[in-house]
């Protein structure tokens, strides 16, 4: 053997520290974090868009889908869905408790599809969909079928939609205090 190879000397194991040890052991797998639930269910949404796709004659890819697909895909869930949405000819159209059953459809309720597209939007672009303007989840015209959705669905059930008012903020609040405030001061100093 030569005098130029060096071998390695082994410490003792109350020795931790040492310099050869450390770089010898692989560190012990890190426990991977559950998904939220919302993670979990944005998975669970893109999966099952991306098998509505390569269910579809001829299958489709990724990169062949457009705003038009996903509102095909919309209109397939409806089969799924547990909200009666009553048709216009229907005797408890407009009606938010009816007293009987009817055959109106089950559709999808637009909370629902409002929240998919929601997590689909998202989960497009960390897929590298690319930039938030081409998202086909983003496109007007899946605003716009959301929308007919909400207002059919609430007719049919006889609530309007509500949007929820804006909170005033504190400032706001004592803006308008002190608007009232010095507009009496004013009125009386002119009577």
């Amino acid at each position: 053997m030569s005098s130029d190879r060096h071998t390695p000397t082994k410490d003792p194991p109350d020795h931790p520290s040492s310099s050869s040890n450390h770089h010898k052991q692989p560190l012990p797998p890190q426990p991977q974090q559950p998904l939220s639930r919302y993670e979990s269910q944005k998975r669970r949404d893109w999966n099952t868009f991306v098998q509505y796709l390569k269910s579809q004659n001829p299958p489709l890819m990724m990169s062949q889908f457009d705003y038009t697909h996903v509102l095909s895909f919309l209109r397939y869930l409806d089969q799924f869905g547990k909200t009666k949405v009553h048709h216009q000819a229907c005797v408890f159209f407009g009606q938010p408790d009816p007293p009987g059953p009817c055959t109106c459809p089950l559709k999808q309720a637009w909370g629902s599809l409002d929240a998919l597209i929601g997590r689909l939007r998202a989960a497009y672009e960390e897929h590298g969909g690319g930039s938030p303007d081409t998202n086909p989840f983003a496109n007007g015209s899946i605003r716009v079928h959301l929308r007919e959705v909400r207002e059919s669905q609430a007719k049919a059930r006889g609530i309007p939609y509500r949007k929820k008012k804006r909170r005033k903020t504190k400032n706001e609040v004592v803006v308008v205090k002190k608007d009232v405030a010095n507009s009496s001061t004013l009125n009386q100093s002119f009577t």
